[in-house]
């Protein structure tokens, strides 16, 4: 499709990301096959309409808005390549947010590999020891104490609590067992449920 659009846009912030503007749906579909025809404007308008939504979806597993941001980049980067190959099956924000959760999750286990920690679903005091929550305290909203959650912990969580997927999906996506999965989700809940003081 030629040279990378991202040059041109603004790169995404906290506050870009919030301030995404709004395309008619009747207009939707033919952004779209303007941007499948290298149009970097008409796909300069989908980025605005669905970063606010990839940004939100990036922060909630990444935990961290530095890393989301670059996600989000990272996303759209990865849409622009692949846009070809949307054939309008499905929504394009539904292709969007499928390609987001893989940019993401592929990003997450890269980043397991690296550290190279290895835990077991038995192994929770491990989990604690790696990335400690905080103390329950006044003033600790949801999103905070989901940023807190163990790594694994919060991406089970987000996927199947926030975003809908199923443990057996979320088991596939992660390349863990299902088991592992519903022991995760069950951690995070109960971490949660200490934090915000339920």
């Amino acid at each position: 499709m030629g040279a990378r659009p991202m040059s041109t846009m603004q790169p995404v912030t906290v506050e870009s990301a919030l301030e995404s503007t709004s395309v008619r749906p009747t207009s939707l579909t033919h952004l779209v096959r303007e941007a499948q025809a290298g149009n970097h404007t008409a796909f300069e308008q989908l980025y605005r309409e669905n970063v606010g939504r990839i940004f939100a979806l990036c922060l909630r597993i990444a935990g961290d808005s530095t890393r989301a941001e670059e996600l989000t980049q990272d996303v759209f980067v990865r849409a622009w390549e692949m846009l070809r190959t949307f054939r309008g099956e499905a929504a394009f924000s539904s292709w969007l947010h499928r390609l987001a959760v893989n940019v993401v999750l592929v990003d997450f286990r890269s980043r397991q590999r690296r550290e190279k920690r290895v835990f077991s679903a038995e192994d929770i005091e491990a989990y604690d020891r790696a990335d400690p929550m905080p103390t329950p305290g006044t003033g600790i909203d949801l999103e905070s104490a989901v940023a807190s959650l163990p790594p694994q912990a919060r991406t089970v969580f987000v996927l199947h609590d926030v975003e809908g997927y199923r443990h057996e999906e979320i088991a596939q996506l992660l390349g863990l067992a299902t088991g592992t999965c519903k022991a995760q989700l069950h951690r995070a809940r109960k971490l949660l449920k200490e934090v915000l003081g339920r």
